[in-house]
């Protein structure tokens, strides 16, 4: 045996010549054996905890939107400072947009109503007629288009309208009703356009996902009964996991994407605890054990496992809060909640079922079912995996080469990466905001989507020196690149504020767009007030949403080093070797660089983003690739510990560090191969969804899992293993005596 070896023996415990200490029955074999001896009261619990939760959540749930309010931001400050000054030209912003064959002069009668009903509805700040006064000549550059066929009214909130109740969006259309009735077509933009969208359903993507999950689970275990299990523990863990986030949406925020994004995590990582659970469960049954010992055994190794792993994404996704943006932080929150149900589900409800089920679970088969393994451990030493073990052996190199090659080719356009907003325009024709986008951008200009706000702060200038302040600012607001036009400037009634329209030139998601905001707030308006005691401000929607950008771009890195480094310290918690927590943390970070790539030719390029149902390319919206990052890196932690659970434990068995290889992927390539399966259609069956976001997120998801459950966890892991040898379980010694000994195998657990 090597010296490596012998000092990892003696920093990590029990040591590779097969000494595994006393056996112990915890507190895990405690639980999984009290579960399944108690099927009634656990199941009756969880029963009363998903109705109770279902409950409150359809009492006193909250909603969800979309807030991109960042306070301490110019765009933020700028509103405030609107808002406390000229109330009426504050608050949230949005568009009622009108449109018939014949001039809208025509329903004068039927504008005027309906403006002057939205005037009145509760949280309503302002409401703009667009039709001049009955002999006037309409305003050039206001919101009557020069054809008279289309113009907007500009509604002004004081607050978020997801918020207002679930009855807000009927009193809007009760105030345009008389112009529906008329003949003239309504749509809405911006938040209230979102207020208007179909409620999302993940129902058709769940039964996708579910329907294959249920194939690639017959496929692999060939039992009707085991096929279910998995599937009946996940959904009623998502179930609970969303009403436990609908309550915490009464308390704070969420945005409109959470509970999809819960609904996606949690069916992954819940089919995928509980599979590993099953499995080692039904080895223990095949092996003689009674149901009871069976189960407490499973949750005492496999269920040790899964808590580490659920571990791991939780603090990947808390990871998040490192940005200090409240929507991101909140995504992650979100998505743990699933995760933590998961898991619960997987360590009590599981065994409950198994219980129930007893040595029944191969009662209903279409095929013969198969055990993990069949030599000593539960591996063979002519198996398929073990061959292929064999094989990457002999030329580790060649794998380990032919696996980064293939993720360094999808990470190719990953370089061009531009985040952004993903804008109405993206969205299908059957929503209104599509509709209001686009008959905005044919009358008024791509741009009209996405106004700009100036904000001119002179309430520390001499009063004398202000119409000369507001003629400059006038001036250097007029043939400003990428602009289409600039409103008049107006003074808020204390004279303190000057403020004006900028319309862009482009729509709000061009990356022109964002670079006229940049230009605006920090060379135009500052040169434009120099030398005065002014202050400006670029602010609105799309104003925000850069601000947004900019932090996300900003705090990226941040974001990526402090995931990595709490990931590096899990493994390394658990396994004890700095190189195996090195390795595992870099190859994930390639398949993370791959997926990237693959979103940037689809989406920004265009690769296929037609057949996703995405109209034109589009930016990566700006958040995804934080999100991905602490989901893939946390879900990529589940195969790698899973994996080299089994890689430790029969190398702490045996010493044969290259044999312990073959043996993880002989008993674990199966069942790895089968959740990974479930979890790749999981995510992408959320590609029919609507929401461009959300299939942006389902195929990054979707592609990374997939990299990571074939070339990396099936070339470079074995590859990089085997080229490591024993040197991988090294622990320096001082380091040793530090570290805790977690035991992530149960490898002392109690055979009998």
């Amino acid at each position: 045996m090597s010296s490596s070896s012998s000092t990892s023996a003696s920093a990590s415990g029990p040591g590779p010549a097969g000494a595994s200490g006393p056996p112990s029955r915890g507190r895990l074999w405690r639980l999984g054996g009290w579960c399944a001896r108690h099927p009634v009261v656990v199941l009756a619990g969880w029963l009363l905890v998903l109705v109770g939760a279902q409950v409150a959540n359809h009492a006193v749930g909250g909603a969800y939107s979309d807030d991109f309010s960042l306070p301490g931001t110019q765009a933020q400050e700028g509103a405030d400072v609107l808002s406390a000054h000229e109330p009426a030209a504050g608050g949230t912003g949005a568009q009622v947009v009108l449109h018939d064959g014949q001039p809208l002069t025509q329903f004068q009668a039927q504008v005027d109503q309906a403006v002057t009903s939205l005037q009145h509805l509760p949280h309503v700040l302002s409401a703009q007629n667009p039709l001049p006064p009955p002999g006037q000549a309409p305003q050039p550059g206001g919101p009557l288009a020069a054809d008279g066929l289309t113009a907007y009214v500009t509604v002004r909130f004081d607050g978020v309208l997801a918020t207002f109740g679930n009855d807000y969006l009927d009193q809007v259309d009760a105030a345009v009703a008389p112009l529906r009735q008329a003949g003239v077509e309504v749509e809405y933009g911006g938040p209230l356009g979102e207020l208007a969208r179909p409620e999302p359903s993940d129902r058709v993507s769940e039964l996708i996902g579910f329907g294959v999950a249920v194939v690639v689970l017959l496929a692999g275990f060939g039992s009707v009964v085991a096929a279910g299990l998995p599937l009946v523990s996940a959904l009623v863990a998502v179930v609970l996991g969303l009403g436990l986030l609908g309550l915490l949406a009464a308390l704070t925020t969420f945005a409109t994407v959470a509970p999809t994004l819960a609904t996606m995590i949690g069916l992954g990582v819940g089919i995928d605890y509980a599979l590993f659970l099953l499995t080692r469960h039904r080895q223990n049954l095949m092996d003689g054990r009674d149901p009871g010992a069976a189960a407490g055994h499973a949750v005492a190794t496999s269920g040790r496992a899964v808590l580490i792993s659920g571990t791991t994404v939780v603090v990947a996704l808390a990871g998040l809060s490192v940005s200090g943006i409240s929507f991101v932080a909140k995504l992650g929150l979100a998505a743990a909640v699933t995760v933590v149900t998961a898991v619960c589900g997987a360590l009590t409800l599981l065994p409950a079922l198994l219980g129930v089920v007893g040595r029944r679970m191969d009662r209903f088969t279409v095929r013969p079912p198969v055990a993990e393994g069949t030599g000593p451990g539960g591996a063979s030493a002519s198996g398929l995996w073990h061959r292929y073990a064999r094989r990457v052996e002999r030329r580790p190199w060649w794998y380990l080469a032919a696996g980064l090659v293939t993720v360094l080719v999808l990470a190719v356009p990953l370089p061009s990466i531009r985040l952004g907003h993903v804008g109405d325009g993206a969205d299908p024709a059957s929503f209104t905001d599509r509709r209001a986008f686009d008959l905005m951008s044919a009358a008024f200009g791509p741009g009209s989507n996405g106004p700009l706000t100036v904000v001119v702060d002179q309430g520390a200038v001499a009063a004398s020196d202000r119409p000369a302040l507001a003629a400059a600012v006038q001036q250097a607001l007029t043939g400003v690149p990428d602009a289409a036009g600039t409103a008049p400037l107006e003074t808020s009634a204390d004279g303190d504020v000057l403020f004006t329209t900028v319309t862009p030139a482009q729509a709000p998601q061009s990356q022109r767009t964002t670079d006229l905001v940049g230009h605006l707030s920090d060379t135009v308006l500052p040169d434009a007030v120099r030398g005065t005691p002014a202050t400006t401000y670029v602010t609105g929607t799309t104003a925000a949403q850069v601000d947004f950008l900019d932090l996300i771009a900003a705090r990226l890195l941040p974001i990526i080093a402090v995931v990595v480094a709490l990931a590096f310290l899990i493994i390394l918690l658990v396994f004890r070797a700095p190189l195996v927590a090195l390795k595992a943390a870099v190859l994930n970070l390639v398949s993370i660089a791959a997926s990237y790539g693959v979103l940037v030719a689809v989406f920004q390029w265009g690769w296929g983003g037609p057949a996703l149902g995405v109209a034109g390319k589009v930016p990566i919206e700006s958040y995804v690739p934080m999100m991905m990052f602490a989901i893939v890196f946390g879900l990529s932690m589940d195969y790698e510990v899973f994996l080299l659970s089994r890689v430790h434990e029969h190398w702490r068995r045996t010493g044969d560090s290259r044999g312990a290889v073959a043996h993880a992927l002989e008993t674990t390539a199966r069942v790895i191969g089968c959740a990974a399966l479930i979890m790749v259609s999981v995510f992408a069956a959320f590609v029919v969804s609507d929401d461009v976001v959300v299939k942006m997120m389902g195929l990054g998801l979707a592609v990374s899992v997939l990299i990571d459950a074939t070339v990396v966890r099936l070339l470079m892991v074995p590859a990089a293993m085997t080229l490591l040898g024993d040197a991988a379980w090294w622990t320096p010694r001082l380091l040793g005596r530090l570290l805790p000994d977690i035991d992530a195998e149960g490898s002392n657990v109690s055979a009998r």
